[in-house]
């Protein structure tokens, strides 16, 4: 089995980010009572493939170990990210899980996909992710891969939304 890219695995989960990396945290308020909805939309891949994101794999859900192969673009612009489910969460409070980078991913690092909901009844998704660029043309393009990355997190949060409004 493929050796993760980077050392800090699990760090998504709980607490800081680790240092020397690209932090990004985004979070996205959802329609009250969504969570069973915006939580299996997560789970199952349905967020990332209604938001137009290729997902190469086996598993109907996402749980610890899953291989993932998520594809972003058109064509033969698609870039493919080989990673591994490293942690994953399902409790009537707090869903999602955090995937890792594997060799040939064009980042280094790790990204988590997370629905919560308080004492209150709110609902938000939140991404939390680390990273550094991992190959020539990712290191090339600079801060435009971080641009990217935040567009994408928001990209996703919208989608999100739309699911749960049409539950």
């Amino acid at each position: 089995m493929a050796e993760l890219t980077y050392p800090e695995v699990g760090r998504t989960r709980h607490g800081a980010l680790p240092d020397g990396y690209h932090h990004l945290r985004h979070r996205t308020p959802l329609p009250a009572g969504c969570f069973e909805v915006a939580a299996e939309a997560v789970l199952t891949w349905r967020l990332h493939r209604a938001a137009g994101v290729r997902m190469r794999t086996d598993a109907t859900r996402a749980t610890e170990g899953v291989l993932v192969t998520a594809g972003l673009g058109v064509g033969p612009a698609r870039l493919w990210g080989p990673c591994r489910v490293v942690w994953s969460e399902s409790s009537p409070t707090l869903a999602g899980f955090g995937y890792g980078t594997l060799p040939g991913h064009p980042e280094r690092g790790e990204e988590a996909f997370v629905v919560g909901r308080d004492d209150a009844g709110a609902v938000w998704f939140e991404i939390r992710a680390f990273s550094l660029p991992d190959r020539w043309f990712t290191r090339a393009a600079g801060p435009t891969v971080q641009a990217a990355q935040h567009a994408y997190a928001w990209w996703l949060g919208r989608t999100l939304r739309r699911l749960c409004a049409g539950r």
